[in-house]
């Protein structure tokens, strides 16, 4: 028979108490965040967690960010959510980083370092698991960061809807009016999708107030939810204030769980201090102060006096032997702890002490899921995710999906100008990832001597190096250039100088099947990278245009530009060509194309030559694929900015989100991309050339070699496409 453990009875019975939305599909994941650290965010995530378990046994937790106590081997709140419900999942899986670490990481302007190693942890926790829980920071301020900045940061990269959750208690309700929209408005102008807000820790009687007027400043469409101030969940237990202090336990570890409703230090005559005595108080009294102890535990025993949780003896004074006798003999249901320093610093202490749930409080946690499912509209959070959509794709998102897209089927590209340093360097973080198969042309001895003067960690054994001037392939190779060309007049003389060159050589070994793709232009022009391609590769069945595009990732964006690199002044027929290549391109990488025919003209107001040609692009393109978002002509502004958007062409579903931006010509493509991308920071990746049956692309000769990694990436997904 099965074992089943008590959180698992309870698990079974609460999730039995939504199953009629057991088969609604709801959104992959979300990001639980807070405004403020102690805002009551573990019980929101207990409760999604049980809800998402309604619905499926495959569900994963992440937090991206620990800050796991010194004395503890794990981090609570994942070691909680893991234990209690039984995750099919390990600590380490479940969190990216510690908190110091990310401190100093963002200190050093390492942002980028952060998302990539929490995208690829995430990553790994979508692949097995049906939903995923993230839950947010508590960061509490430390190094400059606040919980919104930092939670930002990771909501937006992961792509996932966010519910966050504050905190009304010791605030004035206006001001946590104001903090709660506040903090909505930053996500949303961050373009952060934000399905829910809960109010957590509100007074019985501010719940209505605080709901009616977050109603005011909140969209319909967001889940609002208030839960009010439940005490028991307030309260911190003896073990907490134990870990807290250092604490040595004398008696009863067994009853460290106890909750703590106050304190109150016993320094007074003993009659004095048993009229000062509360419901579930911890009491605080040196160890030397037998009364005290005695009394209390007589007072807690008795019928007549409230529940004492605990007693803390400061000082490090131990009661003498004759009074622990006394205190063996007495059946007690409390612990009683000592402590080193005085009454005074270790009362200040106590109250310093933030409450938590442990995964060992099965009482604590089982008021925290009853009290979610009280207070918060579980059906229509339901509701909310299962019709939850993003189109939304961040640069750190979009250089991740590349990688994987480009490890899915291990290809073989080709980089003609082998010796070049910056190709060198990109060849070597390539093989250090494992990515792709390379052959670089060039001498392998200078290739040799070149990498161990620039002390790169490269194994040129497991890469191909062919010398296009004595290769063993350049007979069959020349044979083929001149079959392939004779028709147009070349000479078998110049076909075997031709496979000599090294854009024709690598060119050759794609048409061969010795490659699958080829990245070129460090070093040669567009036209001699291109060249040879249009010659012997040609283009594909129905395109009559080779055109290319750079994927601009933004700071919170990834746009898809072209023609930036090859066709001067395109034709209207052309620039429509260029449009549905680009946009065919945006999909394959996962980007919806919303295509911006741009102009210096917006709708019908504008006249002129090169206004008519866009116009038709644009007609022509819509025939060719009525179902494409398409607009045009449009100025860039009103292309990318919702609220010039709102203005200019408040009509259009292209307008305000444009993905895909095609320019009227070269001149207009090359310098835009440029500016953007030198006024901005911004990447670009590319360009990448569309039209052609097997991939070869382009390198700018001023190209990084950044540029040079992701250009191969590109390559080896458009191999992938074929």
């Amino acid at each position: 028979m099965t074992n089943i453990t008590f959180s698992h009875f309870f698990i079974l019975y609460f999730c039995s108490k939504s199953n009629q939305h057991n088969k609604i599909k709801m959104s992959k994941a979300i990001y639980v965040t807070t405004i403020e650290s102690n805002s009551g965010k573990s019980l929101v995530s207990l409760g999604i967690l049980r809800m998402m378990l309604t619905r499926s046994s495959k569900v994963g937790y992440f937090r991206p960010i620990i800050n796991k106590d010194k004395n503890d081997a794990f981090d609570n709140h994942t070691n909680t959510a893991i234990d209690f419900f039984n995750l099919d999942t390990n600590h380490d899986e479940c969190y990216a980083y510690h908190q110091f670490e990310v401190v100093e990481l963002l200190s050093e302007g390492k942002e980028d370092e952060i998302i990539h190693n929490i995208i690829k942890k995430y990553k790994e926790l979508e692949k097995k698991f049906d939903y995923v829980l993230v839950e947010g920071t508590d960061f509490s301020g430390e190094g400059g960061f606040t919980e919104v900045d930092v939670n930002l940061m990771i909501a937006k990269n992961l792509g996932i809807p966010v519910l966050i959750v504050g905190a009304g208690n010791g605030k004035k309700k206006k001001e946590f009016i104001n903090t709660m929209q506040i903090t909505y408005n930053e996500f949303i102008q961050k373009e952060v999708d934000v399905i829910g807000v809960i109010a957590n820790k509100i007074e019985v009687d501010e719940v209505g107030f605080i709901k009616q007027e977050l109603n005011k400043v909140i969209p319909a469409s967001v889940s609002i939810d208030i839960i009010p101030n439940v005490n028991f969940l307030a309260y911190p237990t003896v073990k907490e204030v134990v870990e807290a202090l250092d604490g040595k336990i004398l008696f009863g570890d067994q009853f460290l769980d106890n909750a703590i409703g106050s304190y109150s230090i016993g320094a007074m005559q003993l009659r004095n201090y048993l009229t000062r005595i509360r419901e579930n108080a911890l009491v605080v009294t040196p160890g030397d102060r037998a009364d005290i102890i005695l009394g209390a535990l007589q007072a807690n025993a008795s019928s007549n006096y409230p529940k004492i949780s605990g007693i803390i003896l400061t000082g490090s004074l131990i009661p003498e032997d004759s009074i622990i006798k006394l205190i063996e003999g007495v059946q007690s249901t409390i612990p009683i702890i000592s402590v080193e320093g005085g009454t005074f610093g270790i009362s200040n202490k106590i109250g310093a002490v933030k409450p938590k749930i442990y995964a060992s409080n099965n009482r604590k946690i089982l008021l925290a899921l009853d009290t979610f499912d009280n207070y918060v509209n579980v059906e229509r959070l339901t509701n909310i995710l299962s019709s939850f959509h993003s189109e939304r794709l961040t640069p750190s998102m979009f250089q991740y999906s590349l990688l994987q897209k480009a490890k899915t089927n291990r290809k073989h590209i080709v980089l003609p100008e082998g010796e070049d340093e910056r190709i060198m360097k990109a060849a070597a973080r390539l093989q250090l990832l494992n990515i792709v198969d390379l052959t670089l042309l060039g001498d392998k001895n200078r290739i040799q001597q070149k990498a161990d003067q620039l002390g790169l960690q490269i194994d040129l054994d497991k890469i191909n190096i062919l010398n296009p001037e004595e290769s063993i392939h350049n007979e069959e190779f020349a044979k083929t250039l001149y079959n392939a060309r004779k028709h147009k007049g070349m000479t078998e003389a110049t076909a075997n100088d031709l496979t000599r060159d090294v854009s024709y050589y690598g060119t050759l070994m794609i048409l061969n099947g010795l490659a699958d793709g080829m990245v070129s232009g460090a070093v040669h022009t567009t036209m001699h990278t291109i060249k040879p391609s249009l010659q012997i590769i040609k283009t594909k069945p129905g395109v009559s245009v080779v055109s290319s595009v750079f994927f601009m990732c933004l700071s919170d964006r990834v746009s898809v530009m072209g023609d930036c690199a090859v066709n001067p002044n395109p034709n209207a027929e052309q620039l429509a060509e260029i449009a549905l290549s680009s946009a065919a391109s945006a999909a394959a990488f996962g980007i919806e194309p919303k295509v911006a025919m741009l102009s210096y003209s917006s709708g019908s107001s504008g006249k002129g030559e090169e206004v008519e040609k866009v116009r038709k692009a644009t007609e022509i393109a819509k025939a060719k694929n009525p179902d494409l978002k398409i607009e045009g002509p449009i100025q860039y502004d009103a292309a990318v900015d919702m609220s010039v958007a709102k203005t200019k062409m408040p009509d259009s579903l292209v307008a305000g989100q444009a993905s895909v931006l095609i320019f009227p010509d070269l001149n207009t493509g090359n310098n835009t991309y440029k500016a953007i991308q030198r006024e901005t920071g911004a990447l670009a990746i590319g360009p990448m050339l569309q039209g052609l049956n097997k991939p070869v692309n382009d390198l700018s000769r001023g190209c990084t070699v950044e540029d040079i990694f992701n250009t191969v990436l590109l390559t080896a997904i458009q191999a992938n496409q074929e």
